[in-house]
């Protein structure tokens, strides 16, 4: 609906997309199945528009192409088989089971998946069959996350044609129709279009994440630490004299650019195990030998070891974390002292 008022004040060109996020609301006679069966929920899209006699897609590079994943083609179904196939982006582009527009954007919806710390081996792309396609969808897939309870729906990803905007048009008396620079023709574009469940890709990374780690008889919750409610926690073994003031000068430079927990109540073993229960990738320690060498100790939350650090360091290493480097790697390991 808001194609051609984006593409006018944007000032954008084909091809381009518009994403959102939103509630939905659907007219579910017997809501059931928890997330999946409901009367409202979350959705975010993307509604991307291509000229419709674009099949070349330029962005798609070897990365997308070497995407793999499980996929349970059309012929599979067919056969009454739930049997998945070891495939590649490239794989279905061979078979012609979709365009290379269409490939780049199911590409990038696995790899964005992946960058959130979803593990591969649960997601699966499913091929909707001929007699379940949508009348205006030329390819649609599914992808499955399989949770402990069993396979479901999270995420999907159609070739809509120009079937939105020829409709909108009907209905609603304007002209969808823009003149494309670099064709010289006035068209109406087509549409890919992939969406997300946001409450089940929640879910799939909540059950990813969620452990039980019996030796620290706590749960820990392992989840991406872009995720992470919190980057970082700040823990002064004492609170007060010089120990405290060290520990309130990092926790207010960090708390500069990441959400930070500061968190000075019980002992250090407590203190630990309620960060690692929320899913806070570190815990700085501040304590005597943050005053004699101006250092602090940084435990990892998956391995509960740490590394000792300089303090004008300490963001740096912070930052790093963040975008996927091993902690362990950013300083010299130290002996645990406290579990």
């Amino acid at each position: 609906m808001d194609f051609k008022l984006v593409m006018e004040t944007a000032r954008q060109k084909l091809p381009f997309g518009i994403a959102q996020i939103g509630r939905c609301f659907r007219n579910e006679i017997a809501p059931r199945d928890f997330l999946f069966r409901s009367r409202e929920f979350n959705i975010g899209e993307f509604e991307f528009f291509i000229h419709p006699k674009e099949t070349k897609c330029e962005l798609l590079s070897k990365n997308q192409l070497n995407v793999k994943m499980n996929f349970l083609d059309e012929e599979t179904q067919l056969k009454k088989s739930e049997e998945l196939k070891p495939s590649s982006i490239n794989d279905l582009l061979k078979k012609k089971k979709l365009g290379e527009w269409h490939a780049y954007w199911l590409a990038e919806q696995l790899i964005w998946f992946k960058e959130i710390g979803l593990k591969m081996e649960n997601i699966k792309v499913r091929e909707h069959t001929k007699d379940e396609l949508s009348h205006y969808s030329s390819a649609t897939f599914d992808m499955d996350y399989l949770f402990p309870f069993g396979s479901s729906e999270i995420a999907g990803n159609a070739n809509r044609g120009q079937y939105d905007l020829i409709q909108h048009a009907k209905e609603s008396k304007q002209k969808m129709e823009i003149f494309d620079e670099k064709s010289g023709e006035k068209i109406i574009p087509r549409v890919i279009e992939p969406t997300f469940g946001m409450e089940r890709v929640f879910l799939a990374v909540i059950t990813d994440g969620y452990n039980f780690d019996k030796d620290r008889d706590n749960i820990v919750l392992k989840i991406s630490p872009k995720l992470a409610p919190y980057k970082a926690a700040i823990l002064p073994i004492i609170k007060k004299g010089e120990q405290g003031k060290i520990a309130k000068e990092v926790y207010d430079d960090l708390r500069k650019d990441f959400h930070c927990y500061w968190d000075d109540g019980g002992s250090i073993g407590r203190r630990y195990s309620r960060q690692d229960e929320i899913g806070t990738p570190m815990c700085i320690t501040i304590d005597d030998d943050s005053i004699k060498n101006k250092t602090v100790t940084i435990r990892d939350r998956n391995t509960t070891k740490q590394i000792r650090v300089k303090i004008e360091d300490v963001k740096e290493v912070v930052e790093k974390v963040i975008n996927g480097e091993d902690v362990l790697k950013l300083g010299k390991e130290v002996k645990t002292r406290i579990k």
